[in-house]
């Protein structure tokens, strides 16, 4: 089913409704971001205003943001048809350059400005190209929602739903976020580091006076935490690929009242069961 043929049911609430009548969608175009094997695109428009600036001024090789307007969405990371809005960006100049930012853009707070971050729209983009006319794309797209707050970026999950990236945990750090420093910073704790692409392990643990919100900090800092398994693997596979295929998870969680040798005895155990010194990356 095509844009053009696609009409929205009963429950769903067009996009287009929530447009300005002075909106002319000839005069745009959707920039639909995607990963592009490093970031995601909604963890740069969280945290990140220049990066994603820069997102949005980005020529590959054919002149796409040919019109006067861009109306940016990012792909959220859990649900590919789920798009949180950018921002409309008026384009100014085009340069010839290509695989580079060539496009001078600015952003237009007075359109839609009270958006951005907080509008979820729905589509299901089709094929490959991820610079569309808004005329072809507008009729298939609805709101899905409209936060309270501009979105900041994945909540704390609960200590037994932790299953993130690096990059994910990077970006967390980053903002420094209240909901998961709480939660983390006063509890001991052994985890897991897995290879998403090998099934290889690393265990480690939190204890003495580091909480885990501050080992794993060093985590984001280090990428490999000085742990001489995990910086052999940052050199051979590459930054990039670590970053994007390590997950953290927590296996088990205490306060920090709990004794240091009852966290130790439990990361040995958890060594011996994931075998990750024969199989994984721990050197002890």
């Amino acid at each position: 089913m095509t844009a053009a043929t696609y009409a929205p049911t009963m429950d769903e609430i067009p996009l287009s409704w929530l447009l300005s009548r002075d909106l002319d969608p000839e005069k745009y175009k959707v920039h639909f971001a995607v990963w592009n094997g490093i970031q995601h695109p909604i963890d740069v428009l969280a945290t990140n205003a220049d990066e994603w600036q820069g997102w949005n001024s980005w020529r590959s090789v054919n002149d796409d943001f040919n019109r006067e307007f861009i109306f940016s969405v990012a792909q959220d990371k859990h649900d590919a048809s789920l798009w949180l809005f950018g921002g409309i960006w008026e384009v100014l100049e085009r340069r010839s350059e290509q695989q580079a930012r060539s496009y001078t853009v600015v952003l237009r707070v007075d359109l839609m400005g009270p958006f951005i971050r907080r509008l979820y729209i729905r589509h299901k983009l089709s094929g490959r190209n991820i610079r569309r006319k808004m005329e072809s794309v507008l009729p298939a797209m609805t709101v899905s929602s409209i936060l309270e707050e501009p979105f900041a970026g994945d909540p704390f999950p609960g200590h037994d739903r932790i299953n993130h990236s690096l990059a994910d945990l990077q970006v967390v750090v980053s903002q420094a976020r209240a909901d998961w420093r709480v939660a983390l910073e006063s509890m001991k704790g052994v985890y897991v580091i897995h290879d998403k692409e090998t099934g290889q392990r690393y265990v480690g643990s939190a204890y003495g006076d580091t909480g885990i919100w501050q080992r794993w900090s060093t985590y984001a800092t280090t990428l490999h935490g000085n742990n001489v398994g995990l910086q052999e693997l940052v050199q051979e596979k590459g930054e990039e690929y670590y970053r994007s295929n390590m997950r953290f998870a927590l296996l088990e969680y205490w306060s920090m009242r709990t004794d240091d040798a009852h966290v130790l005895a439990r990361e040995s155990y958890w060594k011996d069961v994931l075998h990750a010194r024969s199989l994984g990356h721990n050197k002890n």
